[in-house]
């Protein structure tokens, strides 16, 4: 097993990476603590996921439709499919994720972190260039992301566009 990784409140532990299976899969645990949300909805461009809730409750937004979670179901996201979620209750939750085929590794986790300890206002280019490089593509139906910061002290609007024009070059 690898050792966690923090990106701002959320914990990731690879368990197999695409590195240990020839590009297979990647399988990962996933902790979201009490009242936090994945704050950019998007979707994979190149793989399938498929989320086994272990304990805890999470809320699942997949193509505008909220999906509850809970500890022995599965929930199949496939390619190409917005989707965005969060743990609106007391404990934590707690879900096994399994990326099929592996192209994404610890590395795209340990990059968003990085980008994400940088003091100061978010780095909108880093964060969309990270998600670009791996295939994660930012989404909202409303053109508009919400922004909350690690820490959860600086909240704003986000345009798709501020996202997508900070990753090309200038």
């Amino acid at each position: 097993m690898h050792r966690p990784i923090r990106v701002g409140n959320l914990s990731i532990t690879f368990i197999k990476s695409r590195h240990e299976t020839q590009g297979a899969l990647d399988l990962f645990e996933l902790i979201v603590p009490p009242q936090a949300f994945l704050n950019v909805p998007h979707l994979h461009r190149d793989y399938d996921e498929t989320i086994l809730g272990i304990n805890g409750i999470t809320t699942w937004t997949i193509n505008d439709r909220r999906i509850t979670l809970l500890p022995g179901q599965i929930l199949e996201i496939p390619r190409g499919t917005a989707h965005s979620y969060s743990n609106l209750h007391s404990s934590a939750a707690r879900m096994m994720c399994l990326l099929t085929p592996g192209l994404v590794g610890p590395e795209y986790f340990q990059e968003l972190a990085a980008v994400l300890r940088a003091e100061g206002p978010p780095d909108l280019a880093g964060i969309s260039h990270v998600m670009s490089r791996y295939g994660v593509i930012p989404y909202t139906p409303a053109q508009q992301i919400a922004y909350v910061s690690p820490t959860g002290n600086d909240e704003r609007f986000l345009s798709l566009q501020d996202l997508q024009s900070s990753a090309s070059p200038h």
